[in-house]
């Protein structure tokens, strides 16, 4: 059984997750394997998603976790936080749905114009959310 304690690591390993079939769905398509693209970013949207659900559960339960770096560890920590909460709000309730909407709906000229903005910040707000992780939990917690 997972406990509450132990969802930061999987919302890390989530975003880095969603992050990998980002970059394999992306590959797909340039490569001309449209039905792979689909198949690996429907896999990124349902990962995102439980990455989601895991997120809000962990922080209902174990509220907001402070961050105990010092120096300028202290304003990298908070740009990438700042930049990454942004972005990530951006990312879930605009750009990824509007993507998915225009495929789903065949306009392919106008997924694969928004899709060019979609994939870079999606790909930052992955990696941006492990980079956080590794900051909060691990090179910056308290001993």
């Amino acid at each position: 059984m997972i406990e509450i304690a132990d969802l930061p690591v999987v919302n890390a390993s989530l975003n880095a997750t969603s992050g990998v079939l980002v970059l394999a769905g992306y590959a797909c398509i340039r490569a001309g394997r449209k039905q792979a693209h689909a198949v690996f970013m429907a896999c990124a949207v349902v990962v995102s998603l439980a990455f989601l659900v895991s997120y809000l559960t962990y922080h209902a339960h174990a509220g907001s976790k402070h961050f105990a770096g010092q120096g300028l560890a202290r304003p990298v920590y908070f740009t990438i936080l700042t930049t990454h909460t942004i972005l990530a709000a951006v990312t879930a309730l605009w750009l990824v749905p509007v993507t998915v909407y225009r495929a789903a709906r065949s306009r392919f000229d106008q997924h694969k114009a928004l899709a060019r903005w979609t994939l870079p910040v999606w790909l930052y707000v992955s990696v941006t959310g492990v980079i956080i992780y590794f900051m909060l939990y691990r090179w910056y917690a308290p001993a």
